[in-house]
C-alpha cells in the first residue's frame, strides 16, 4: 500500500515536471506525450493536485500550474537570499554590456534558468525564469557539465580557462559567454552568463564582454563566498 502510494506522488510530481521547460498551458494530450502517462491516470491525480491549488485548468481543457506552486516559491526565495547577490550582479551587466544577462544551476540532467536580467534592446534572447532546457552545446550548459563532473579535453579547456564563448552552437543568430561561480569553500554553484546577437560576441566587442563577464563571475564569487 505505501508502495503505491509512493507511484502516486511520483506520478503527480512528473504531471508538475511536464511544465519544466517553460510551456504556460499543456493539453491532455501534451502531459500524456511528455509523461508517458495513460490519460485516465492524468485526469485522476490531476483532480487532487487542482484541490490542493497546484494545477489548475481552463474552460478548453488546457492545464497550468496552480498558484499554490507560486506561494511555495516565494516561501523559498524568502528563506533563500541567493537571488539579493545575484540579481544586483546581472542588473550590472545588461547596464555595461547591453546583452541579456542570466545564472544557470544544473538540475540533474537539465539546466535551469535560476534568474535572469533581460537587455533593453528589442532584438534579444528570450527564455523566462524558471525554465529548464537541456544540457545542450550553449554556453552556460557546458561551463555547468563542466564543473559539475564534466571530463575530456573541450571541459578540461573550460576549467583551465575559466569561462565558454558558444557562437551559434544553440542558436544560428545568437551567441553566448558564460562562466563559473563558487561559494564558500570554493564549492561551485552555477554559471553567469551573456546572451545576444553573435555579431556583439566577436572581435574587440567579444573581448570587452568576456573581460566584463569574468569580473562580475570573480566579484560574485567572492561576495558568496563571504556569506
Amino acid at each position: 500500500m505505501s508502495e503505491q502510494k509512493v507511484a502516486a506522488v511520483e506520478r503527480a510530481l512528473e504531471i508538475l515536471n511536464a511544465f519544466g521547460d517553460g510551456k504556460r498551458k499543456l493539453s491532455l494530450a501534451d502531459l500524456a506525450e511528455r509523461t508517458g502517462f495513460y490519460r485516465s491516470t492524468i485526469l485522476r491525480i490531476a483532480d487532487s493536485l487542482k484541490r490542493y491549488g497546484y494545477l489548475h485548468r481552463d474552460s478548453a481543457g488546457f492545464f497550468s500550474l496552480g498558484p499554490t506552486l507560486w506561494r511555495l516559491g516565494v516561501l523559498y526565495h524568502n528563506a533563500f537570499d541567493l537571488a539579493d547577490h545575484v540579481r544586483p550582479a546581472l542588473a550590472r551587466l545588461v547596464e555595461a554590456t547591453g546583452e541579456t544577462a542570466t545564472f544557470y544551476i544544473r538540475q540533474g540532467n537539465k539546466r535551469l534558468c535560476l534568474f535572469r536580467h533581460h537587455s533593453s534592446s528589442p532584438i534579444r534572447h528570450h527564455i523566462d525564469e524558471g525554465a529548464e532546457l537541456d544540457l545542450d552545446r550553449s554556453a552556460d550548459a557546458q561551463v555547468l557539465s563542466a564543473y559539475t563532473g564534466g571530463s575530456g579535453s573541450l571541459h578540461d579547456g573550460i576549467r583551465a580557462q575559466g569561462y565558454w564563448k558558444a557562437l551559434g552552437e544553440r542558436n544560428p543568430e545568437a551567441g553566448g559567454i558564460s562562466a563559473p561561480v563558487f561559494g564558500a569553500e570554493g564549492k561551485f554553484i552555477g554559471a553567469l552568463g551573456i546572451t545576444g546577437i553573435i555579431d556583439h560576441f566577436t572581435g574587440a566587442n567579444g573581448e570587452r564582454i568576456t573581460a566584463i563577464l569574468l569580473e562580475a563571475a570573480r566579484n560574485l564569487s567572492q561576495t558568496l563566498a563571504g556569506q
